[in-house]
C-alpha cells in the first residue's frame, strides 16, 4: 500500500470545526420541520449507494463515461429506472453527468469500485445488507433493554452469527478490512512504532495493519494473533508486504491467552466491541503477558465530551443494537484501564477520527 502524505493535525482540526459549524448554522437557518425532515429521509441516501455499489455501477464507470442505456447494459438495470437512482446519487456529488447524457465516477464515487486504493464498496453492502436493516429496525428495543438485538432475532451474538453465516460474515471481514484501509494512512503518521521490538497485533486479522506497520519500521518484529480461521490466509498477506520473515502468526481467543514478551500490544477497534465487563477480562489477560516495560496501544474512536457531531457517536449506537459494545470517552478509558491495573499515559490524535490511546501497567 503506498503512504499517502498525510495533512497537518491542525489542519484538520479547522477543518473538523468549521464542518461541525456549518452544520450547526444549517439546523439553526432552516426550520425545525424541514431539518427534521432531512434527516429523516437521510436513510434514504444511503439505500440509495447500496443499490449502487450492489449493482457494480462504479466498477461499470471505471473504464470511462457511459451513456445511461450503455451502463443499464452493463449493470443490468432498467434505464429509466437506473436514471432515477443516478439523478439522487448525483445531487450529493456522487457520480456525474455531463451535457451528452454520459455518467462518470466523481472522487466521491471511486470508492465505490472494488478495486480502488481504498474501496469502500464492502462496507457498502454490509451496511446496508438485509440482516443489517433488519437489526437496526429494532433500535428501540435495544435502547429499552441495553442489550444487543442479536440473541432476540437470531438467536446467537453477532459474531456467533457471522462465524456461522459465512457469506454475511465474509462481507463483514472485507468491511472491516476496508475501512481499516481507510484510516491506516493516518494512524501510520501518528505514532512512531519503530520504537518497539516486538509488536503484537490482538485480533489483527489477516494482518494488513501489521505489515503496513511492519514496513515503516524494518527493526521490528511482529505476531498476529487472532482466531484460527480469521489468521488462515494471514501468511500470504504477510508475504504481499514484505514482512513475512519478520512477523509470526498465532491463533487463539483474546479471552483465554495471549502471546507473552510483547513490547507493544495493539488493539485496533476491538475494545468498543464489548461491554466493560468483558473488556476486563481481555486487559487482565494482557496485563498477565505484558511486562513492566511493555506498552498497551488501543485504536479507538474517542467520543468528544461536548455535543458536537461525531462519527464515534454513529458507531457507538452501531454497537449498541449489534455486539452490546460501546464508544467511550476518554475519561472513560482511563477509569476502564484503571480498574484493570494499567495507566493511560497519553491519547494521540489522528487525521482520522480514531486516537490511539498508550497504556502501561500501574
Amino acid at each position: 500500500m503506498d503512504r499517502i502524505k498525510q495533512p497537518p493535525m491542525p489542519l484538520v482540526r479547522v477543518v473538523e470545526f468549521v464542518r461541525g459549524a456549518l452544520v450547526v448554522l444549517h439546523r439553526r437557518l432552516v426550520p425545525g420541520p424541514i431539518a427534521l425532515m432531512e434527516m429523516i429521509t437521510a436513510g434514504w441516501l444511503t439505500q440509495a449507494i447500496y443499490a449502487a455499489a450492489n449493482l457494480g455501477i462504479a466498477d461499470a464507470l471505471v473504464g470511462g463515461p457511459r451513456t445511461g442505456a450503455q451502463l443499464a447494459r452493463a449493470v443490468g438495470a432498467q434505464e429509466d429506472a437506473l436514471h432515477r437512482l443516478m439523478r439522487l446519487l448525483i445531487s450529493h456529488g456522487i457520480f456525474t453527468r455531463d451535457a451528452r447524457g454520459r455518467y462518470a465516477l466523481t472522487p466521491i464515487a471511486r470508492p465505490l469500485c472494488g478495486g480502488s486504493e481504498v474501496s469502500l464498496r464492502d462496507t457498502v453492502l454490509f451496511f446496508g445488507s438485509e440482516i443489517h436493516r433488519r437489526h437496526w429496525t429494532h433500535i428501540t428495543d435495544a435502547v429499552r433493554t441495553g442489550e444487543a438485538v442479536g440473541a432476540t432475532l437470531d438467536g446467537k451474538s453477532f459474531f456467533e452469527y457471522v462465524e456461522d453465516d459465512r457469506e454475511t460474515g465474509e462481507i463483514f471481514d472485507r468491511a472491516m478490512t476496508s475501512i481499516s484501509t481507510l484510516t491506516m494512512g493516518p494512524l501510520l503518521a501518528s505514532y512512531d512504532f519503530g520504537r518497539y521490538r516486538t509488536i503484537v497485533d490482538i485480533g489483527g486479522g489477516e494482518g494488513l495493519l501489521l505489515g503496513e506497520i511492519l514496513r515503516g519500521a524494518p527493526r521490528s518484529r511482529g505476531i498476529l494473533f487472532d482466531l484460527p480461521e480469521v489468521v488462515a490466509n494471514a501468511p500470504a498477506r504477510l508475504a504481499e508486504a514484505g514482512v513475512a520473515d519478520r512477523c509470526a502468526v498465532a491463533s487463539g481467543s483474546f479471552f483465554d491467552g495471549v502471546p507473552p514478551g510483547g513490547d507493544a500490544y495493539l488493539l485496533k477497534h476491538i475494545v468498543h466491541d464489548w461491554d466493560d465487563e468483558r473488556i476486563g477480562v481481555i486487559l487482565r489477560v494482557l496485563r498477565t503477558a505484558m511486562t513492566r516495560d511493555s506498552r498497551l496501544l488501543l485504536v479507538e474512536l474517542v467520543l468528544p465530551e461536548n455535543n458536537r457531531p461525531h462519527p464515534g457517536k454513529y458507531i457507538d449506537l452501531e454497537m449498541l443494537v449489534n455486539t452490546g459494545g460501546r464508544e467511550r470517552t476518554e475519561s472513560e478509558y482511563r477509569d476502564l484501564l484503571a480498574r484493570a491495573g494499567f495507566t493511560l499515559v497519553r491519547c494521540v490524535p489522528t487525521a482520522s477520527p480514531d486516537t490511539i490511546l498508550e497504556a502501561r501497567l500501574t
